[in-house]
């Protein structure tokens, strides 16, 4: 997996992992809709959330609980976004499972009704 970024990024040092498991680790957004937000990676190259083994969904739980935690005591957010976009048309631009958690803040928009449907303008440009 050479091309893969989240497999190199695992495979080089470990600084920049704020949490880990035996079969995912967590590290922060290189392009946060919010500060703080995470990435909760399975360490094996996969591309869906529906490839997972249940104990790789297990732990993938507990660190986005770990990171939680670490969120509330650094960030102290208000709510928080959980998602997983799985495939190209599910807006998948990295094919290595990864899950976004967001923590949200109180005025981060004007009206936080519907979630992520209305999270924040386009962020970064996606070619194509």
């Amino acid at each position: 997996m050479d091309k893969c970024l989240f497999c190199n990024i695992y495979e080089s040092p470990k600084n920049k992992i704020i949490a880990e498991s035996s079969l995912a680790f967590a590290i922060y957004d290189g392009f946060p809709v919010n500060e703080g937000h995470i990435l909760v990676i399975p360490k094996r190259h996969f591309g869906s959330f529906f490839d997972a083994t249940e104990q790789e969904i297990n732990e993938i739980y507990d660190l986005l609980n770990k990171c939680k935690a670490i969120l509330d005591n650094k960030y102290h957010p208000t709510g928080y976004n959980v998602g997983v976009n799985v495939g190209y048309d599910g807006g998948q631009t990295i094919m290595h499972l990864h899950i976004h958690l967001i923590p949200r803040y109180k005025g981060d928009v004007e009206n936080p009704r519907g979630g992520i449907r209305k999270l924040k303008p386009q962020l970064v440009y996606y070619e194509g």
